[in-house]
């Protein structure tokens, strides 16, 4: 398996210096007269089949965003049994994954199986054949596309589109506090780490200690974040009051604040995909 961290350190710092905070942090609190937050619980998650072509042996989908057998970009969690192991195969579009739950191995055919823990990260590029297997008792992963739909299909298609996959086990993703990000704001004692970057978009990890209790500002018009590790209660803009576990979802639509507090004593970890910046803010 590639375990990439060079890769990750470079994209990190190359977005670090974008952000990072060579004059004061910003203080003023952002104001939303017209929210536009959305929130889907686990539990609101529609299972089916993500390949029906292998009946019984298809692991399960459950679309959060999108429409994963259409042409548009789509998130969702894809679920895996326990010893779990595809034949080689290609997809006809290039995919990243997050580990939520269990340990998933996804590489080339006769690489050497290793376990990607939850809150590892990997892409899997378009026509490069590969198998996946999961060896946790429940296995679960949020599966993103830029286009769809997503297709599985056999091996001798292989093709080369000039993509590498990438591979990054939790242990070794680098994180920035708010000594080197703006994002962060000091007192928060949250972190982030930059995953992926585009022409309009980028995709991060946002960790919040246990305890926190603050927010999350964005002023994009795309935010999307799918709690990976931990739980927290959600406040929506009219004060309900929502339980999010992993695999829950929030996002948004134009400027908004999602106020967030931990729930119990583990630490929250979120993915992030946004078209702008956020500001992680702990509440005084």
């Amino acid at each position: 398996m590639r375990i990439v961290t060079v890769l990750v350190v470079l994209t990190t710092l190359m977005s670090a210096c974008t952000s990072a905070p060579s004059q004061t942090e910003t203080t003023e609190e952002v104001k939303v007269e017209k929210p536009t937050n959305t929130v889907i619980l686990s539990t609101e998650i529609e299972w089916e089949k993500l390949n029906p072509a292998r009946g019984d042996a298809s692991p399960q989908a459950g679309t959060i965003w999108g429409d994963r057998k259409g042409e548009v970009a789509t998130g969702f969690l894809a679920k895996f049994t326990e010893g779990f192991s595809s034949p080689p195969h290609i997809h006809n579009v290039t995919y990243r994954a997050v580990v939520i739950e269990g340990a998933i191995h996804n590489d080339d055919p006769d690489a050497e199986t290793m376990w990607m823990q939850p809150g590892s990260f990997w892409t899997q590029p378009e026509g490069e054949a590969h198998i996946t297997a999961a060896n946790g008792k429940e296995n679960i992963a949020y599966v993103e596309i830029d286009q769809g739909p997503y297709l599985v299909e056999p091996a001798e298609e292989s093709f080369d589109n000039g993509e590498r996959p990438i591979n990054i086990d939790a242990s070794n993703v680098v994180w920035l506090n708010s000594d080197r990000s703006s994002w962060v704001t000091s007192g928060s004692k949250a972190s982030i780490s930059f995953l992926w970057e585009d022409s309009s978009r980028k995709g991060l990890f946002v960790k919040l200690p246990s305890g926190f209790d603050g927010s999350l500002e964005s002023n994009g018009s795309e935010f999307r974040a799918v709690v990976i590790k931990g739980e927290a209660k959600y406040i929506m803009p009219k004060g309900d009051v929502l339980d999010l576990d992993p695999g829950s979802y929030f996002s948004s639509t134009a400027k908004a604040i999602h106020k967030l507090s931990s729930k119990g004593e583990e630490e929250i970890l979120l993915y992030v995909r946004t078209n702008g910046t956020i500001n992680i803010r702990k509440n005084h």
